[in-house]
């Protein structure tokens, strides 16, 4: 090299100049490691893990008392996804129901009928309206008769509480939803409707009973009137329950 070179590069084939094993400036050495992406931002070919509280890409979830799609199904914690029971067979379990309960009705009534007929005789044997006893005994005949009534009353009402209270609310169906495979369970569980939301889901009907029985029939008509897609009458909505399809 001559005195006065205007390249002070050394080596012709080192166009940068650098020293030997250095990378040009600007550009990421070779075998050396690269700086860091920046902070919040992922690093390139590895999979991103979902945000927290959302769910991962393709996997929704299905939150209980979630209809789907309005297809008729309907996903309940612990039985997974059912089918809400239609009201066909909501009201033909209810017919059958309606009979069960009449044939118990009807023996009960016969033997009230007896029991009537009995103190009516009763009367009778008093013998002459001027007999010294005659009053005493009509009186007690008379209250024969209205205790026979009211005990009768009494039984009928009894038997509706037993059978469709406890039935519900311990076993979640009564006679006739056996017979058609319905069931009846609280929306949120899944599980049987407890004497408490049992008694809730009775009780209202038996409410709209002294309103001539038209309060019953529309409290049993109201799955109807439910724009949610899961037919829950105001009972049902008032218990926390739904009746599905077993």
């Amino acid at each position: 090299m001559s005195f006065g070179d205007p390249n002070p590069n050394p080596n012709p084939n080192n166009p940068y100049g650098q020293q030997p094993g250095q990378p040009p400036q600007g550009q990421p050495g070779y075998g050396y490691p690269q700086q860091q992406p920046p902070q919040g931002q992922p690093g390139y070919g590895y999979p991103q893990q979902p945000p927290q509280g959302q769910p991962g890409y393709g996997y929704p979830p299905q939150a209980p008392g979630t209809l789907q799609a309005n297809n008729g199904y309907i996903n309940v914690p612990v039985l997974g996804t059912v089918q809400v029971a239609s009201m066909g067979r909501r009201l033909g379990a209810r017919a059958l129901d309606g009979v069960i309960i009449g044939v118990l009705y009807a023996i009960l009534s016969a033997i009230g009928v007896a029991g009537a007929m009995g103190a009516a005789k009763d009367i009778e044997n008093c013998g002459s309206s001027l007999d010294p006893g005659y009053q005493a005994c009509v009186n007690d005949a008379s209250g024969s008769v209205i205790a026979t009534m009211f005990g009768m009353i009494a039984i009928f009402g009894l038997i509706t509480l037993l059978y469709e209270w406890l039935m519900i609310s311990l076993l979640g169906q009564t006679l006739g939803k056996m017979a058609l495979g319905l069931k009846v369970v609280k929306e949120n569980t899944g599980m049987n409707p407890g004497l408490g939301s049992g008694f809730i889901r009775w009780i209202i009907p038996i409410v709209g009973v002294f309103l001539c029985y038209i309060g019953a029939l529309l409290v049993y008509l109201s799955p109807f009137f439910d724009n949610s897609g899961k037919l829950q009458g105001w009972h049902d909505r008032a218990a926390g329950t739904l009746v599905v399809k077993k």
